[in-house]
């Protein structure tokens, strides 16, 4: 009986391993394509259980790690959005000021062309 149950333990060792091996090479290849790392990306990409990935403490730290790293970035970027943001309402404020220019010129140079027309009927009556 003893005999047998170490084949069996054998065999989960091995099992776990190559779970290991299919977790981390699916890290490494949502590293390498950019997308988000988290136990549920991992456990797709690597065909691995999700309740593996959790049990397992190393594999666990490193998809804790990844995804708190992906999430800070996640913030950075939206940080710079909201620079953008406000940079936007500036440009749009310049560039209302600009219409707003515009159209006072385009009033005053249609009042000229107004007193030009005048003048030339004037001149051909």
């Amino acid at each position: 009986m003893a005999g047998s149950m170490k084949g069996i333990v054998a065999y989960r060792k091995k099992q776990e391993q190559d779970a290991r091996e299919k977790a981390e090479i699916a890290i490494k290849e949502l590293q390498l394509i950019g997308k988000a790392i988290n136990f549920n990306s991992v456990a797709k990409q690597s065909g691995v259980s999700k309740s593996f990935l959790y049990g397992d403490e190393e594999v666990k730290e490193c998809i804790e790690q990844l995804r708190e790293k992906s999430v800070n970035q996640e913030m950075n970027r939206r940080a710079k959005y909201d620079k953008t943001a406000k940079s936007q309402a500036v440009i749009i404020e310049a560039k209302e000021k600009r219409i707003a220019k515009l159209e006072e010129e385009n009033k005053k140079l249609k009042i000229e062309v107004e007193h030009l027309r005048g003048l030339l009927y004037s001149i051909n009556k």
